[in-house]
């Protein structure tokens, strides 16, 4: 499988602007899932909330495209980023398919219980990794950056926010410093801790399968939905929430002032006001991060939570990133 590696004007000169000196590698846990065959375009559309048509459109196609999909309530049940690996219209549309590993198995039932008929194989490939690519902070010039792309199978921005640099798919055991020269493989811990502080979910922690809502979940903000695609599963209730403009419930990225003590915050712990209304819900988080679903009329409130005995201080905030007409 021979495919052009990807890169971009626009992301390079944003990390110029950052004066970075090296980039951080980080290792993902998450699964590829290849989607190979004439309809393999449509057989997604159908169940994804982006439109994935642009993926084998002539000309300009995107490299990648955030998304995700929903259950016949409109709740999230996985959140994936798709990767066009096909060089060109002309050739067999091949999609890579990244999904939380942990749902790799129920992914692939869910794909293959609408795959009738259609002209598509879906397997895993467990020959690739994934690799997040997070610039640095330290001066220096970050245009060496891209350069060495080549040997990479892909390395695109991620299309879910600048913020979260790049996403890079070489094959297992690949030179990391070859494709990337002067990059570090860095604690995937770290790279959580970094999404955290941006408020962007990932997994099914952050996404709770079954229980997420697309809109609350900021699948707008992260380019994650088309409103004037075709039908796909869950779209009513996500299109009249939209058309209806109110949104009252989002994630957000909190910080505590210190850390949350013994084995860290629960899953799910409510999140109340100082004066002890219900403000929202915990979803994860590492260290003194973690992301919350919140209340917005709240989340600018001084917030807590209750563990046992002990009262946790916490606050939220709104990510820089976030388009700026969005609601504080």
């Amino acid at each position: 499988m021979l495919v052009r590696a990807i890169t971009a004007p626009g992301l390079r000169r944003w990390c110029r602007s950052q004066r970075s000196a090296a980039a951080a590698c980080f290792p993902l846990g998450r699964a590829l899932l290849g989607v190979r065959g004439a309809d393999a375009a449509p057989f997604l559309q159908g169940l994804l909330t982006n439109d994935v048509t642009q993926l084998v459109a002539a000309g300009d196609a995107p490299p990648a495209l955030y998304a995700h999909a929903l259950n016949v309530q409109g709740r999230c049940l996985y959140d994936v980023i798709l990767y066009r690996l096909h060089g060109s219209s002309a050739e067999e549309p091949h999609i890579l398919l990244e999904c939380d590993s942990s749902v790799l198995d129920p992914i692939q039932k869910h794909l293959k219980l609408y795959k009738i008929r259609r002209k598509v194989t879906i397997a895993p490939c467990p020959e690739l990794s994934l690799w997040a690519v997070i610039p640095g902070e330290q001066p220096g010039d970050a245009s060496s950056l891209p350069k060495c792309a080549d040997q990479a199978l892909l390395l695109t921005p991620d299309p879910r926010a600048e913020v979260m640099g790049w996403r890079l798919i070489a094959k297992k055991g690949a030179n990391l410093s070859e494709i990337i020269p002067g990059s570090q493989v860095g604690d995937v811990q770290d790279y959580h801790r970094h999404r955290y502080k941006q408020g962007i979910p990932e997994g099914v922690k952050d996404l709770p399968p079954g229980v997420a809502l697309p809109l609350e979940s900021n699948l707008a903000f992260m380019n994650g939905i088309s409103f004037t695609k075709g039908c796909y599963i869950g779209q009513e209730l996500t299109a009249r929430t939209h058309h209806m403009g109110v949104i009252r419930k989002r994630l957000l990225p909190v910080a505590f002032p210190e850390l949350p003590p013994g084995s860290g915050i629960p899953e799910g712990a409510e999140i109340l006001t100082e004066t002890g209304k219900r403000a929202g819900k915990f979803r994860a988080g590492r260290g003194e991060l973690g992301i919350a679903l919140l209340r917005l009329a709240h989340a600018a409130e001084p917030l807590c939570i209750k563990l046992g005995g002990d009262t946790v201080k916490l606050s939220a905030a709104t990510p820089e990133w976030w388009p700026k007409a969005a609601p504080k």
